[in-house]
């Protein structure tokens, strides 16, 4: 009896779950592209599903928060917690759209998404589940941080534009890179109850300034994972007052933070008065327990490779937030790496190094990376392969 009542219970359940159509852009009758979702908002209990139908242009659908808009909603992972894929869909297409479902696991509060193409979000694309009809944040009051958001964005494209056209791009083995625009900015984060003022450079894709924990969150990096040349995973997006740690597993490597244009050299040789993390030389201990760390300050990409003889210039190279959709995109830099082989400029930025013991070590990486004259804080102690060393990093 308790077995077919459970069967009959999960029944009802199966049955009471409503799905929700919403479409995604369009076209209105001039043929104009529409950038929203229709409805823009829906009330869903646990266990609803919302089908998203891409229609005409290229959109998706990314779940954010409210004090985030038009910025990922990230897990402790910091691996976004709904996104789809853009999906483009032709003009003269007026049937099969592709869709995406998204399920409700919780019906406690109100869910925000928005469309990531770029600038859509800012003109308003949004779309919530569950949201008040009224209030600090209701629908409308979403939509009004969102288009605040654009009007920040076309200021800085105008800003970059003139900029840009005082610029003389750069260089970097035989290939040109046109010149990044990358204002210092400040802002107000607000996390939970907190709110406090930041300054950092503000770079087009990058993260936004709000941490996605308190405390941040801590992501592991694997050097020499299964004894190949690697950093395992080789890039990562991540916020301010997050920690990345680095484990050295097999052979002997660094993590030494270098430049975009000079993949294969340390930081201060190439920009003179700026201090870059360097973990030293560490050899790998299959255990786990070589590792160091490098507290993120900004959200400026961050570059780094290892110093080993002829590694960088195998590709051995990690990022902090590269912007993938730029002409200075991780694999942009993985193929500088490669062709300039840490040979450009007064000299090598490779070495070699052995030590044994146990290693630990701990530095602040910020991704601005500031004149050594405005270094904030002291030394930080590193222990590396059993030689206690004192190393001026950001703090």
């Amino acid at each position: 009896m308790l077995t077919k009542a459970l069967l009959l219970s999960s029944a009802a359940l199966l049955v009471s779950a409503a799905n929700y159509d919403v479409n995604v852009g369009g076209l209105d009758s001039s043929t104009n592209p529409v950038l929203k979702f229709n409805p823009e908002f829906v009330n869903a209990v646990v266990g609803d599903t919302v089908t998203f139908h891409f229609q005409q242009k290229n959109h998706s659908v990314v779940q954010t928060s409210f004090n985030q808009v038009c910025s990922p909603l990230l897990s402790e992972q910091s691996q976004p917690v709904f996104a789809t894929q853009f999906h483009p869909v032709a003009n003269d297409q007026t049937s099969d759209f592709p869709t995406e479902v998204y399920t409700v696991t919780d019906a406690s509060k109100p869910l925000w998404f928005y469309c990531s193409q770029k600038s859509h979000c800012g003109k308003g694309m949004i779309f919530s589940i569950n949201c008040p009809t009224t209030g600090d944040n209701s629908l409308d009051a979403f939509r009004n941080r969102a288009l605040a958001i654009g009007q920040q964005e076309a200021a800085a494209s105008s800003s970059a534009a003139a900029w840009s056209a005082t610029m003389t791009p750069d260089v970097y083995a035989g290939q040109t890179y046109p010149p990044i625009y990358h204002p210092t900015v400040t802002s107000t984060v607000v996390f939970g109850t907190s709110t406090w003022t930041t300054t950092y450079e503000s770079w087009e894709n990058s993260p936004p300034p709000t941490p996605v924990a308190e405390n941040g969150v801590t992501h592991t990096v694997i050097v020499g994972n299964n004894n190949l040349i690697t950093y395992d995973p080789p890039s990562i997006v991540a916020a301010p007052r997050d920690t990345v740690r680095f484990v050295f597993q097999t052979r002997n490597h660094t993590i030494t933070q270098s430049s975009f244009g000079n993949p294969c050299r340390k930081l201060e040789f190439t920009n003179p008065g700026e201090i870059g993390f360097d973990s030293g030389f560490v050899p790998g201990k299959p255990d786990s327990s070589a590792f160091y760390e490098v507290k993120v300050n900004d959200t400026k990409p961050i570059w780094a490779y290892c110093r080993q003889t002829g590694h960088c210039g195998q590709g051995m190279v990690f990022a902090i937030n590269p912007d993938d959709t730029s002409a200075r995109s991780f694999s942009a830099f993985v193929s500088l790496a490669k062709t300039i082989n840490g040979t450009t400029g007064g000299g090598s930025g490779s070495g070699t190094g052995s030590g044994s013991g146990s290693t630990s070590g701990s530095g602040s990486g910020n991704a601005a990376a500031h004149s050594a004259s405005s270094v904030v804080g002291g030394l930080v102690g590193v222990a590396v392969v059993g030689v206690s060393a004192a190393v001026a990093l950001l703090l």
